[in-house]
């Protein structure tokens, strides 16, 4: 009888557990911000500086107050930049012009960045690899773009024209640009899209058979592309690390490896086109051999999609990471497509959140694209404000990169607000950390000492920047029954490995105010 009771009593625990941590503390919230043709950022071609910075505050503050935790933003859409750079001119989309300036002159990527940052979120870098030229004959080119000084290096497919993958010399420049980037810039991750080797255009091959001829060495055709994107990963997997080695280094594929009509390891699918087979990107063999740390399958679809349903892909891709962090591409924009009927469907989205949440392999969301959320479609901004993404959730630690866990902050008594406290306190941050280790803060908030559990993302009250050494708490929202506030503090590090909880802030509600306790420390 007592086996049987502890047993319940066990389920009852863990039910209840389940419930009360249905939200993940740890998991990746992100937004790509596309730059290409003006999707996302900036609205138009010929905004001023202080227009663009206008409109990136107003983004940033939107996916915050969504619950993201990490924007990856396009710095890089067709071998221009949004940054000044010594190997790539200035974007057409930035300044109307390739090649112009901004005006007034700022560093758009050093803004980004930091004030990313400034509300405690990751900053990706998105760079395309090998687009050249957007739109043949309609595109911005200046005199100094790559494609005037090496035309040799380039191949028109379509409407577009983009770097030859097979020329040793392109693979030397894309590393360079990316190094430059990892080097220069507080980037938390360089991110790759789908595109590498070109969508197949029906009746039109990929004109590459000059660079087939001169480097083939033996291979067939589809064997040496594939190994040409594996040759351009693994250099930069290496470039990357070595010019920092916290940046992470993600990539998000098209949604489907193989179907397993081509390859028994594929998943049960009927994608008219792969990456394996099509773009010739073999994403299973760079997890397998840890060259990147992060995958972010673009899964687009419905549950309903026969084809190439939602279910059977995250199944599939939970199976197939290989120990590398694994987020899910959600492709939010489906909302505002006519013909897009299951996306009309307000349950969609929410059920994809509780669906990848089912598989501990996978680690969080990117949603495409930034654009959509201003629609806030069926609702789902206060879908996730409200409910899936109520609480704030730590970025999972990449612990291959750095395990090394800071040592506890310290709260600075002496910049608390008087003894009484009416509307708001101000606590201030010490740490012993080396500073070039320490990422961010999470500022903890209990309502009991018996309900400090730091597990629960309930608990979160914000996490910040590690630069902001203050941090101003309101007091007006805490429930009128509410007697006590327990504020703790822990340290992440760059790889999101937490410290233990600091020493606590204990206040009580008295009659004349909040007030801090005799018992205020823990040290």
């Amino acid at each position: 009888m007592k086996t049987k009771y502890f047993l319940l009593l066990i389920s009852y625990s863990l039910l209840l557990t389940y419930h009360l941590y249905a939200q993940p503390k740890y998991e990746f919230r992100a937004v790509w911000v596309a730059t290409v043709d003006n999707i996302d950022w900036p609205s138009e071609k010929y905004l001023s500086t202080d227009s663009q910075k206008i409109e990136f505050i107003k983004l940033l503050d939107m996916h915050q107050r969504n619950g993201m935790n990490a924007i990856i933003a396009q710095i890089r859409p067709a071998t221009d930049a949004f940054y000044p750079s010594q190997y790539e001119p200035w974007s057409e989309w930035l300044t109307g012009t390739q090649g112009k300036p901004p005006v007034p002159y700022y560093d758009p990527l050093e803004f980004m960045i930091t004030e990313t940052h400034k509300r405690g979120m990751e900053f990706h870098a998105w760079m395309n690899p090998y687009r050249a030229e957007f739109s043949i004959g309609k595109s911005s080119i200046s005199q100094t773009h790559i494609t005037k000084l090496h035309s040799d290096w380039f191949l028109p497919y379509g409407t577009i024209k983009i770097f030859d993958p097979g020329n040793k010399e392109v693979q030397h420049f894309v590393t360079n640009v990316v190094r430059d980037v990892v080097r220069r810039y507080d980037v938390d991750a360089i991110h790759f899209d789908d595109y590498f080797y070109p969508y197949r255009i029906a009746g039109k091959e990929f004109p590459d058979s000059v660079s087939f001829a001169k480097y083939g060495n033996g291979l067939n055709k589809e064997g040496w592309r594939r190994s040409n994107v594996d040759s351009i990963i693994h250099t930069l997997s290496k470039a990357i690390k070595q010019e920092n080695k916290y940046c992470k280094f993600g990539i998000s594929p098209f949604g489907v490896w193989r179907n397993s009509d081509k390859d028994p390891e594929g998943s049960n699918t009927k994608a008219g086109q792969t990456n394996y087979d099509d773009l010739y990107a073999d994403i299973l063999l760079w997890l397998k051999n840890k060259w990147i740390d992060y995958a972010a399958p673009q899964l687009y679809w419905e549950f309903s999609q026969p084809k190439v349903p939602f279910a059977t892909l995250i199944d599939w891709w939970a199976k197939h990471s290989y120990g590398r962090q694994l987020y899910i591409g959600q492709g939010i924009y489906r909302s505002v497509e006519t013909k897009s009927l299951a996306w009309k469907n307000p349950n969609e989205l929410p059920n994809q959140i509780k669906k990848l949440r089912e598989y501990p392999q996978v680690q969080g969301s990117i949603y495409f694209s930034s654009k959509t959320f201003e629609k806030n479609p069926n609702g789902w901004n206060d879908s996730l404000q409200n409910n899936y993404y109520k609480y704030p959730a730590v970025i999972p630690p990449m612990p291959w990169i750095d395990n090394t866990k800071p040592s506890r902050p310290s709260i600075a008594f002496d910049s608390i607000l008087c003894c009484s406290v009416k509307d708001f306190f101000k606590i201030g941050i010490k740490s012993d950390s080396v500073v070039s280790k320490v990422n961010r803060f999470i500022i903890y908030s209990f309502s009991d000492f018996s309900m400090m559990y730091i597990n629960n993302p309930k608990n979160i009250l914000a996490i910040i920047n590690s630069s902001n050494k203050d941090f101003n708490y309101s007091l007006q929202n805490v429930p009128a029954d509410q007697n006590k506030i327990i504020i703790g503090i822990t340290m992440l590090t760059k790889t999101n490995v937490e410290s233990n909880l600091s020493r606590y802030i204990y206040l009580e509600r008295k009659q004349d105010g909040w007030q801090i306790s005799s018992n205020a420390s823990n040290n």
